[in-house]
Formats: structure tokens, sequence, C-alpha cells
């Protein structure tokens, strides 16, 4: 039997997919909305030199929290500018919010949840505006205790304080935890950092960065979830 009584999820690339084919869409919407002369493909690599500076940004310790919404339209801009488009970048941040809070669940993911959650207590901790986490967690067939944004705690993973207020809003201990997460930056380090146990969802079979805090366990899809939790705890 476990000794861990609350399980906590990284929410998008772990529980809803956020992959390449989704951001392309949002690309070229983007694009046809705003009568745009470009590619999605040069888009997305413009936007990405902008988007490079908000994440630098939003893991630096004593920064200004900035919305999602507000660094990605910051990444427009830059993008725009590169590319000498004449395009708005709060309409495209909010279409890519919007697209957001449409992603599909993982086909494992339902199912997966339904047996962790008849043994443990569930719990959400995401990297995310709460205008398109809140709608994906609607949609998901399980019940969470806890749902805790970065903007709703003004911090980015691997910021503890984030782990922190979720461990304090449930009631636990750090030790009785453990996180499930795709990113072994933001949510392995993350959540060794505060005190939990770590398992790393690699869905994309990477490699593991020597550089950065080991998971306690790693899993390929969350049905492989309920045995990890038994051997680790």
């Amino acid at each position: 039997m476990s000794a861990f009584t609350t399980v906590i999820f990284d929410m998008f690339n772990t529980i809803a997919q956020d992959g390449t084919e989704h951001w392309r869409e949002t690309f070229v919407e983007i694009i046809e909305q705003q009568k745009l002369e470009t590619t999605p493909e040069a888009l997305r690599q413009a936007w990405d030199n902008g988007a490079d500076n908000f994440r630098k940004q939003r893991n630096t310790r004593g920064a200004p929290f900035i919305s999602y919404l507000d660094g990605w339209a910051d990444a427009f801009a830059v993008a725009f500018s590169e590319l000498d488009l004449d395009g708005d970048p709060l309409a495209a941040s909010q279409i890519s919010i919007n697209n957001l809070a449409t992603r599909p669940l993982f086909p494992d993911a339902p199912e997966a949840l339904s047996i962790i959650g008849s043994d443990y207590r569930l719990a959400v901790v995401s990297n995310a505006d709460d205008a398109y986490l809140e709608p994906v967690v609607a949609r998901i067939p399980a019940r969470f205790e806890f749902v805790i944004s970065s903007e709703g705690a003004k911090c980015y993973k691997p910021d503890r304080r984030l782990f922190e207020t979720a461990v304090g809003r449930l009631g636990v201990e750090p030790s009785q935890c453990v996180y499930v997460g795709d990113k072994q930056f933001e949510d392995v380090s993350g959540a060794r950092g505060a005190g939990m146990a770590a398992v790393w969802i690699n869905r994309s079979r990477a490699p593991l960065n020597p550089d950065l805090p080991m998971p306690d366990g790693e899993i390929q899809d969350l049905l492989g979830l309920p045995a990890v939790l038994e051997r680790i705890g």
C-alpha cells in the first residue's frame, strides 16, 4: 500500500494534449484572421524567439508576474516586428488562449484518473492562465479537490510557492504528495524542491537531463502511474 495520499497533476501535455500540431492550427487561424503575409512555420519561429524572453522572465526570481496572455502578446509583438507584419499582438495572444481552452484530453487520461482517484486525492497545479485552464478542467471526468494556476498563485513552476500553496490548501504534508508532470525542469525540479516526490510523464521518450533533479519514477502514459505510485510509496 502506498504511503502517499495525494497525487497532484500538471495539465498540458500531461492530461491534456498541447502538441505542435495544435499550435500550428492556432498560427494558421491567426494568419487567416489578421490577413498576414507569412506562413505558420515562419510565424511560429519568430514567435518562439519572442517567447524565449517571456520564458526567461517568468523563471527569474523577483521578476514581476506576467500572465500568459500578456507574455504571449509581447512575443507576438516581437514576431510581427521581425517579420515586418502589421498584426495585432493582443488579438493573436487571445486566439492562442481561446484555442488552449479546447485542447483534447489524452486517450489514457479519463481511465487513469478514475483508477487513481479511487485510491488518492487528486489536485492540479499548472503553469497556465485561468481562462484556458478552467475550461479544460471542467471537461475532465474526475474530482479534483484543488486546482491552481500560475495566474492564481502569481508565480510559475518551478517556484516552490506554487506547490506550497497547493499543499497548504489541501492540508497535507509535502511528503504525502506525488507530483506528475511532463517537464523535468518545471515539474520534477519544482516538486522535488518543495519536498514532494515527482513522477515524470515522458510521452515522447526524451532523454533525462543529468544536470537537473531526477524523477522518482518515469511513465510513458498515465495508465502506468498506479504501479509507480505503489513502488515509490
